[in-house]
C-alpha cells in the first residue's frame, strides 16, 4: 500500500518533485505543503501563498492548519535540511481542494470521482462487491501474471531437479 499511495500522488503531480516522508507507525506519507502549492499555483512565492491560504482557511473555520506538522526535509537548492510544513495524504487532498488553480482541477475531478464511487458503493452493496472483486483481480494480475516468467522458471527448476 505504501508504494501504491506514493505512486498515485507522484502520478497526480506529473513528475514534479513533491518531497515526502513515510511514517511507518501511522502508515501514511507526509508531503511538503510548499511543494504542492508551488506545483499547483506555479507561484515563485509558494510559502507566502501557503501562509495566506492558512489564514483564509482559519477564518472559514477549517481545522486543517491545526493538522500541519513540521519535518526537516532536504532542500533541492542547497541540499540542507529545513523545517518544512507537511500534511498527511488526507490533508494534502484538502489543500488541493482549496487551491483555485487550473492545475488543481484534474485532482479535484479525480477526488470527486473517487467520492462518487464510494457513495455509490455505500448505497449499492453490489457495486462494492464488484469493486472488491476488481481489486482482487488486479492484485492477482500484479502478483502472478506480471511475474509469470519467474514462476515458470521456479517450476521448471523444480521439475528438472
Amino acid at each position: 500500500m505504501k508504494e501504491d499511495k506514493l505512486k498515485t500522488i507522484t502520478n497526480l503531480f506529473q513528475g514534479n518533485e513533491i518531497r515526502s516522508v513515510w511514517d511507518s507507525s501511522k502508515e501514511d506519507y507526509y508531503f511538503s505543503v510548499g511543494d504542492v502549492i508551488k506545483v499547483l499555483t506555479e507561484s515563485p512565492r509558494a510559502r507566502k501563498y501557503w501562509n495566506a491560504l492558512k489564514t483564509k482557511l482559519n477564518e472559514e473555520g477549517s481545522e486543517l492548519s491545526h493538522n500541519v506538522g513540521q519535518l526537516k526535509l532536504r532542500s533541492s537548492k542547497d541540499g540542507k535540511y529545513y523545517l518544512t510544513d507537511v500534511l498527511d495524504t488526507k490533508g494534502i487532498f484538502r489543500i488541493i481542494e482549496s487551491v483555485p488553480s487550473p492545475k488543481a482541477e484534474p485532482f479535484k475531478m479525480w477526488l470527486a470521482s473517487l467520492g462518487k464511487e464510494r457513495v455509490d458503493e455505500e448505497f449499492d452493496p453490489e457495486k462494492a462487491i464488484h469493486g472488491f472483486i476488481r481489486k482482487i483481480t488486479d492484485n492477482f494480475y500484479n502478483i502472478y501474471v506480471k511475474n509469470i516468467d519467474n514462476i515458470i522458471e521456479i517450476l521448471y527448476f523444480k521439475i528438472v531437479k
